[in-house]
């Protein structure tokens, strides 16, 4: 099977260690987003707070509502060694293709 992606970001690891994130959305996610554009962070909201901890509470309920990217397509992630990133030259917005094929098993 052989799909294709865009290259929406690049990341580097989280705890430090020499590989980089690739997150890949869909041809077809992105075709099928431009006819109804999403706002980047849903709707708008305002909220009060009277403290720094009910601050970083409703911080964190606001941004754990991006994650679920639900209505704008899902997201691939591939971790790759740093030398694989290097050696591809990948950027964001090239389009890649990611061919999936089912290995034979001999015998056992």
């Amino acid at each position: 099977m052989k799909k294709e992606y865009v290259v929406k970001s690049i990341d580097s690891a989280p705890d430090g260690a020499p590989y980089v994130v690739i997150s890949l959305s869909s041809i077809k996610d992105l075709k099928e987003g431009t006819t109804s554009p999403q706002p980047a962070f849903g709707t708008p909201k305002v909220m009060g707070f009277s403290n720094m901890n009910d601050m970083m509470k409703d911080l964190n309920k606001m941004m754990g509502g991006m994650g679920g990217m639900g209505a704008q397509g899902s997201v691939t992630q591939l971790k790759l060694e740093m030398h694989e990133y290097k050696d591809m030259g990948l950027s964001v917005g090239d389009k890649v293709f990611l061919d999936l094929t089912k290995a034979e098993t001999l015998g056992v």
